[in-house]
């Protein structure tokens, strides 16, 4: 019970000090002045001027309340690693039976970190915030943590807490343990396809028997490029060719140092996502005519594409008195185009092209090598293609899928998607392809030819090829053999896919790998990964994925649309993780490329001291004594006394109550107040009357 005075002015408290202030002064006045009964007029004016201050006796009934002690106990990734996750049960069963006989106290039990690895490292200290956030500060006793001390979110010191209690941190683990792990230095997020980026690492070791030089193979999606040894602590380099777009995984791995806590961290991973240059484009435009620009205009609005294009409208035999003014000042470059830049196209087009005088047939034949050695062609023709000066009737024949028969079918018609169409990811799903027939747009024209290789993904009428893809050893060429896609880009009966066409056209000649018509890939989502199978055949193999620990599972795959399979593995596991069906292997990351939770797994006292020390409390090891382990006993200590020894740690107990009632006795109100001033009056009175 607490007694205290309080006051209750019935007066404006400005009123007041002024009346005491002038009581004051005449109080003076009459004891300096030695005036009879100075004291006692002294005294009335006291206790008028305490009435009207109205004080009261107030008493509060208090009721302590109980402390409230939290134990975070760490379940993070690291914690499972060299019996660990058994220290820390038994250290949690025995906090359990000592923390019972802790007078006035609640336990709260926090298990943090389970996220740690999909997360940025084990966040103990947010736990034990988000644990206690309805606790007010004074009810806390301190904290204890069950932890091997790979701390990713422990404050410097104390001050960072928001509270005043001892921090305690039994720490698991063995202290002679070993691990060697590889750090990267030097870690690029990009690299431009068909160059090398260089990667930065260094190998790090702790405990003892180690520091001679670390064997390490360097891999890029799977693939030993390089093998060299290590000094452990120093920075060692590598260059990584980036062999294609889209996401190239760099592994770097160090041999196992034997008796470990874990080889996890062996091994880095780095993604570098690759990154085409601008794709150059040659179009060369022959006979002019009413979609000319239809190519042109859909390459230009690709940023991606570096676009070189010549239209051929005069030859050199033709003689109609055009003045020379009027004529092109630049040269059409053959010889430097066809000879001696070849190789720096990603891909030529001839559009409605045909023998006009202006390229020998030696360049052509140039064009079929640049073809078989990777480059990629593709012929957009009208009747050119099937009349005297065709393109078929020079070397690039031998790398042209379809021959001319000599016809041109000049009559309504709707393209329409093979039956490989339906599968092949230039045409699959193009916009309108649902219904049968098609809705879109019709042509009035194309080339009657005859399919010699390669796959027809779009026919005409009576189901003649229109649009055929073939590969050519490393390169790739599509011909197109109608010159009526200009009738989609200008809306004509509603339009067509045009766009989509033409597009995924051209960067399929480009070698775009989400293009590929067999590819293998798998994408994570948490630890959801999805394998995805495209083919052009009629199944598609179950696929074995290998985990980061080297367990495997088996995923068979769904058709989920033509051409398209799927399956899903919920993976136990995160990291890199390898998927293969007999044909093609894919890599995909699951979680952080590298988990910061393992890349240090030694246990250690040092991450938590700062913190511990500076509340007061302590950080000790558990270490394992014969049949049980070395946990403390736990004692409450009052505020300011010490809060560890030798075999105990203290916590504090909690000096904050809650009022449970309240009584308030006034001192110059009723009958009391009354008398006292009536008494003080009557002596001043009979004093001044004698």
């Amino acid at each position: 019970m607490n007694l205290d005075l309080a006051f209750a002015p019935l007066i404006p408290l400005a009123a007041l000090i002024a009346l005491t202030l002038a009581g004051l002064a005449v109080a003076a006045l009459c004891v300096f002045g030695r005036t009879r009964g100075a004291w006692l007029r002294a005294g009335a004016i006291a206790c008028l001027l305490l009435a009207l201050a109205n004080p009261s006796f107030t008493r509060e009934d208090r009721e302590p309340l109980r402390s409230v002690l939290p134990v975070v106990v760490d379940r993070s990734g690291s914690q499972t690693l060299d019996g660990r996750k058994e220290q820390t049960d038994e250290v949690r069963r025995q906090l359990e039976v000592r923390l019972q006989g802790l007078p006035n106290t609640d336990i709260r039990w926090i298990e943090a970190g389970q996220d740690a690895q999909a997360s940025d490292g084990t966040e103990l200290f947010s736990a034990l915030r988000d644990g206690v956030a309805d606790v007010p500060p004074e009810r806390l006793a301190g904290a204890l943590f069950v932890t091997d001390g790979v701390v990713h979110d422990a404050p410097p010191d104390a001050k960072a807490l928001g509270f005043s209690a001892p921090i305690h941190a039994l720490i698991t683990g063995r202290p002679d343990e070993r691990d060697r792990r590889v750090a990267l230095t030097l870690a690029p997020r990009f690299g431009i396809v068909g160059q090398s980026q260089r990667i930065s690492f260094r190998v790090e070791e702790t405990g003892k028997g180690l520091g001679r030089p670390v064997p390490v193979i360097v891999r890029r999606d799977g693939e030993e490029i390089e093998r060299l040894d290590v000094n452990p602590g120093e920075i060692a380099s590598v260059d990584a060719p980036i062999a294609h777009a889209g996401v190239n995984f760099v592994e770097i791995e160090a041999e196992d140092a034997g008796n470990e806590i874990t080889t996890v961290n062996n091994r880095a991973v780095l993604p570098i996502d690759g990154v085409r240059e601008k794709l150059r484009v040659l179009l060369v435009s022959g006979e002019p005519h009413a979609g000319e620009r239809t190519w042109r205009n859909l390459l230009k609005a690709d940023a991606s594409v570096d676009l070189v294009h010549f239209t051929i409208l005069r030859p050199p035999e033709k003689q109609d008195g055009t003045p020379i003014n009027e004529l092109s000042l630049i040269a059409f470059p053959t010889r430097e185009l066809f000879a001696q830049k070849i190789d720096e196209f990603d891909l030529i087009i001839f559009d409605r092209y045909a023998r006009q005088g202006i390229l020998p047939i030696v360049y052509f034949d140039n064009i079929a090598r640049y073809v078989r050695n990777g480059g990629a062609v593709l012929v957009a023709g009208g009747p050119d293609y099937s009349e005297p000066g065709s393109l078929y009737e020079t070397p690039l024949a031998q790398v042209l899928p379809a021959e001319p028969m000599g016809g041109v079918v000049e009559s309504p018609f709707r393209p329409e998607l093979s039956a490989v169409g339906r599968k092949h990811p230039v045409t699959r799903g193009l916009p309108g392809s649902q219904t049968n027939p098609p809705s879109w747009a019709p042509w009035f024209r194309m080339v009657d030819s005859r399919l010699r290789e390669g796959d027809a993904v779009m026919n005409g009428p009576d189901e003649r090829p229109l649009l055929v893809l073939a590969r050519e050893e490393k390169g790739r060429v599509a011909l197109l053999l109608s010159d009526h896609a200009w009738l989609w880009a200008r809306g004509f009966d509603g339009g067509g896919p045009h766009v989509d066409l033409l597009r995924r056209l051209s960067h399929w000649l480009m070698k775009e790998p989400d293009l590929e018509e067999e590819a293998l890939r798998a994408r994570a989502q948490g630890k959801s990964v999805t394998i995805e199978r495209q083919t052009l055949k009629d199944d598609a193999s179950p696929v074995q994925v290998t985990l980061p620990s080297g367990a495997t599972r088996t995923v068979t795959l769904v058709q989920a649309e033509p051409g398209l399979w799927r399956g899903v593995l919920e993976t136990p596991e995160l990291g890199l993780h390898r998927a293969e069906d007999g044909a093609f292997t894919t890599l995909v990351n699951v979680g952080p490329a590298n988990p910061r939770e393992l890349s240090e797994a030694v246990s250690t006292e040092a991450r938590m001291r700062g913190v511990a020390e500076g509340s007061g409390g302590s950080v000790r090891r558990v270490t394992p004594t014969p049949g049980a382990l070395d946990v403390p006993r736990i004692v409450a200590v009052s505020e300011g006394a010490r809060a560890s020894g030798a075999d105990w740690i203290g916590v504090r107990a909690a000096e904050a109550s809650v009022v449970r009632g309240l009584g308030v006795l006034p001192i110059f109100s009723g009958l009391l107040g009354l008398l006292l001033l009536v008494g003080v009056f009557a002596l001043t009175w009979a004093r001044e009357g004698r």
